[in-house]
């Protein structure tokens, strides 16, 4: 009896301890997390009490005070940086309230964390920031998209403080466009292209700049559906196709201009050749000796295959087998 009574008590002992220490180490976890809570207050960035008064004390040039003449400068719109309870200036330029503080002799003011030229801040840090609102306006297609592989920031080509963003006007957005697609700008001022110097045709008619899951990034899933879009008359479906329109329209047209009309990739029948050879066919292929006497022939003069296969896209013809009705 007293040997039983001896364990019970060593147990309840052990077990009183083993209490103890759980609610010491507990106390000493939720110190721990309390003072670390501390130190990231700390070391947090402060804002600045006034807001964009304080910033709009040195920044008051037409580059910075335009904010207002954007959507993303309405004070009476919530949904705004300037809207009610918004962060105004540091909404997207984060807290600036270090920046503000006049630098000590020797020493340089503090940079903002974001959107500054002294902004240590990556792409991805940068984008971050936009997302918080245009997340939805963006898509899901952004991650991983092409100009996201290459680290774009935002405002690589969109200018948020502008009253009329460039990108987004009709007049300026290809410009935006070319500045980095320098090619494809060199072939829209070619003879024969998509009048996009004319401003009455985009880069984003066919492309989706902030990501698609389509080759190209095209705004539809080929290039073909892509091309429909306008050249309705060439989308059949025909009784008699044409094999490489059906397959894909860059086989013979260059999207972008050519030096060639229609914006062929070659000239016919130099086109026709590459995959019809004179076999089997009534005449031979056609160079520019032309006819006997040196003269180019009329048949390249005049259209060349087109003279006869005049439905190169297709034929819904009964006896348009050849393309020829």
């Amino acid at each position: 009896m007293g040997s039983a009574r001896r364990r019970y008590t060593t147990d309840r002992l052990i077990a009183i301890a083993a209490v103890l220490v759980a609610a010491i180490g507990g106390s000493q976890s939720v110190f721990a997390a309390e003072a670390a809570e501390a130190d990231a207050a700390e070391d947090a960035i402060p804002y600045s009490r006034r807001g964009a008064d304080t910033c709009l004390g040195c920044h008051d040039d037409g580059k910075s005070l335009t904010i207002f003449m954007t959507k993303h400068g309405q004070r009476g719109d919530a949904r705004t940086p300037f809207g009610a309870g918004g962060l105004q200036c540091e909404s997207c330029h984060g807290p600036g309230g270090d920046h503000s503080k006049r630098p000590r002799r020797g020493e340089e003011r503090a940079s903002m964390p974001y959107w500054g030229h002294a902004s240590e801040a990556s792409s991805d840090e940068l984008n971050a920031v936009c997302m918080d609102c245009h997340a939805s306006h963006v898509g899901l297609k952004w991650a991983g998209s092409a100009h996201d592989v290459e680290d774009l920031e935002c405002s690589s080509c969109h200018q948020v403080h502008a009253p009329k963003d460039p990108v987004l006007q009709i007049q300026t957005s290809s410009e935006v466009c070319s500045s980095c697609h320098l090619q494809q700008k060199v072939d829209t001022h070619k003879p024969y292209g998509h009048p996009i110097s004319l401003k009455r045709f985009e880069c984003v008619d066919c492309h989706e700049p902030h990501g698609s899951a389509n080759e190209f990034s095209l705004v539809r899933n080929t290039t073909n559906e892509t091309c429909y879009e306008c050249h309705q008359a060439q989308r059949g479906p025909h009784l008699w196709e044409h094999a490489p329109v059906v397959e894909d329209c860059s086989n013979c047209h260059l999207p972008h201009g050519s030096v060639n009309p229609a914006m062929l990739t070659k000239r016919a029948p130099l086109l026709c050749q590459s995959c019809h050879s004179q076999a089997g066919h009534p005449s031979i292929p056609y160079t520019t000796a032309g006819l006997p006497d040196g003269n180019p022939s009329a048949m390249l003069l005049n259209g060349s295959c087109l003279n006869c296969h005049s439905q190169v896209h297709g034929s819904n013809h009964p006896s348009g087998a050849n393309l020829m009705r």
